[in-house]
């Protein structure tokens, strides 16, 4: 895409972006959780690593304004997808691959929802009147329990993930 897209063709492609992103956030949370619970689930993994890759690899088809903090964000997510993938899909998640695919999970969930906070703030007007420019309290506050949160879950998953066969 470029700066060449149509407003109305920009407003439908943001939606759609934000719709997978979404998709993404819900199944990747169900995703987790199912792994500190034991219950993987082959339809939500697959679910949550696609559309967590089609948020990054989307998100770089919107008109480009320069190296911002969102093009550096969507760079280490496909980064991070990448071992992530080849630990469930080529490696079977065999021995150091398990931890491998937990930890990029739970990163690739992280980096979803820091996005999905900070677009949060810039775009709910009562989000963005409490931290307008981002440097405020309630932003830091916000971001700093999701990346807690997201540790809290990290742990627990990589400790509780024992997939009964090679194959999630």
């Amino acid at each position: 895409m470029t700066c060449a897209m149509s407003s109305s063709l920009l407003g439908a492609f943001t939606a759609f972006h934000v719709a997978i992103s979404l998709v993404a956030i819900m199944s990747g949370f169900v995703v987790v959780f199912n792994m500190i619970g034991g219950t993987p689930s082959k339809g939500w993994t697959t679910t949550f690593l696609w559309t967590t890759l089609a948020t990054s690899v989307t998100g770089f088809m919107f008109p480009f304004k320069g190296f911002t903090p969102a093009v550096g964000t969507g760079i280490v997510a496909l980064i991070v997808l990448v071992p992530t993938l080849v630990a469930l899909y080529a490696k079977k998640l065999a021995g150091f691959w398990r931890p491998t695919y937990v930890i990029g999970a739970v990163i690739s969930l992280y980096l979803n929802v820091f996005v999905l906070v900070v677009q949060s703030f810039l775009k709910i007007p009562a989000l963005n009147a409490l931290a307008p420019t981002q440097k405020e309290p309630p932003f830091a506050i916000a971001q700093g329990a999701a990346f807690l949160l997201l540790v809290v879950l990290g742990v627990l998953a990589t400790r509780k993930y024992r997939p009964v066969t090679a194959a999630a």
